[in-house]
């Protein structure tokens, strides 16, 4: 298939499921992508035109007499990917980016729109962008880095200007993918020999020990040192709340909110592969994650159940020497994996914040005396995050900080946007 013609099905697609895009582009590469040139191109445009959507949209609005929302959804989506061509993928020539595109508003049916998107595209190729420069800061941000005015004011308000551009600024683009090595069976230095070989480049995480960063991987899941179980992948932020767990040999631990398992599997290394740990989510077919990776892993500690962690099990109550509640969230800290998901209605943040609070009590419970219990999202919602754990503290006096709540933001910790929160029940 047409590598640009498979980025315009997976956009469609994206846009039509409200799915999340690696997800479906994964699975669209794995039963369409026989035949197309360059699946990183396809890769490539697919995020890129997510990531930029708001940006690009500014663009075409300057070259279009009618607004865009009046453009057939096929038009508008092939403008947008040659936009996204002409500013933001430097390989890509600009006569192919316009001439490609022509083609393809032909191919999905839009013959009549040629003229009008070859008209577009070259008047963009002509002028350079301009960005607006106006008193309204959330305005201008939003433009330059794509994204909802309204979330953009979110984390000015939360964090301040400066730190506000720098979160968006790393939403764009790729993120570092690393990846925690299995001590059960390897080490660091006979790991990153062993993906050499087989042409992947590791180093050394200088972040964290035992943590890797990759780069040029191919389809990681084909890896040999993947499938023997040497490593899963994990940022270096689920890797810090791994830790903070604080884990040690033949103590008990409830993950009340553990698929797809990452959390889990570091843990287990954590503690050389004993005492139990009680693994839960609530849908079956994701537990079913939680145990294909354990296996893979050699890690034969772990209990996997279906179980809604809004729901107190009375029989595991005072057993856990640490809980970790990493509960459902906005995922706001993963917008460079996700771009779409900054274009969410966040009108639901209260209501997952009662959820949140909610999951935190009940896990409380399974605590025992002076227990941790280590409460996390990959959200930068200050209302989900301190809003959610200062309630709770409020609310029982037997917990205190263990710690200081520790925020990660991708422009200064170089890692996905990230909370934790370690808790102590009181022995007294």
């Amino acid at each position: 298939m047409d590598d640009r013609y498979l980025a315009y099905k997976t956009l469609f697609r994206i846009e039509k499921d409200k799915a999340y895009s690696n997800l479906t582009l994964d699975s669209m590469l794995e039963s369409e992508g026989d035949g197309v040139y360059s699946k990183r191109f396809v890769s490539a445009l697919v995020y890129g035109v997510l990531e930029r959507m708001i940006t690009i949209d500014y663009i075409l609005s300057s070259y279009l007499k009618q607004p865009l929302k009046k453009l057939r959804p096929d038009v508008l989506t092939v403008l947008r990917m040659g936009v996204c061509q002409l500013k933001f993928m430097d390989s890509v020539p600009d006569s192919a980016a316009v001439n490609e595109s022509v083609k393809l508003v032909k191919k999905v049916g839009c013959q009549y729109a040629s003229g009008l998107v070859n008209s577009v595209l070259r008047k963009a190729a002509q002028n350079d962008t301009v960005y607006p420069e106006t008193d309204d800061v959330t305005y201008n941000l939003s433009i330059r880095y794509s994204c909802p005015q309204a979330l953009v004011k979110q984390f000015c308000d939360d964090y301040g200007v400066e730190n506000a551009e720098g979160i968006l600024k790393c939403s764009l683009g790729s993120s570092p993918i690393t990846a925690r090595v299995n001590t059960l069976l390897t080490d660091t230095n006979s790991l990153i020999e062993a993906l050499k070989a087989s042409g992947v480049e590791a180093q050394k995480s200088e972040q964290l020990e035992k943590y890797i960063v990759l780069k040029n991987t191919g389809s990681i899941q084909e890896n040999e040192a993947y499938k023997n179980g040497l490593f899963h992948i994990q940022d270096i932020s689920s890797g810090m709340c791994a830790n903070a767990v604080d884990a040690r040999e033949g103590m008990t631990v409830i993950d009340v909110c553990s698929a797809p398992g990452g959390k889990t599997f570091s843990i287990a290394e954590n503690k050389n592969n004993k005492g139990k740990i009680y693994a839960f989510d609530l849908y079956e077919n994701r537990v079913g994650l939680i145990k294909d990776g354990a296996k893979r892993l050699k890690i034969d500690r772990i209990e996997a159940k279906a179980h809604d962690a809004a729901e107190f099990i009375p029989e595991l109550e005072g057993v856990a020497d640490r809980v970790l509640c990493d509960v459902p969230c906005s995922c706001l800290g993963t917008l460079s994996r996700k771009p779409e998901i900054k274009y969410k209605d966040f009108g639901f943040i209260d209501k997952l914040c009662e959820l949140q609070y909610n999951i935190l009590s009940n896990s409380a419970r399974y605590l025992k005396a002076d227990g941790l219990l280590v409460y996390s999202t990959c959200s930068l919602s200050k209302r989900e995050n301190e809003g959610v754990c200062d309630r709770f503290l409020n609310d029982n006096p037997d917990f205190e900080k263990a710690a200081d709540y520790r925020t990660f933001l991708p422009h200064i910790d170089n890692t996905d946007g990230f909370f934790i929160a370690v808790l102590r029940r009181r022995n007294d």
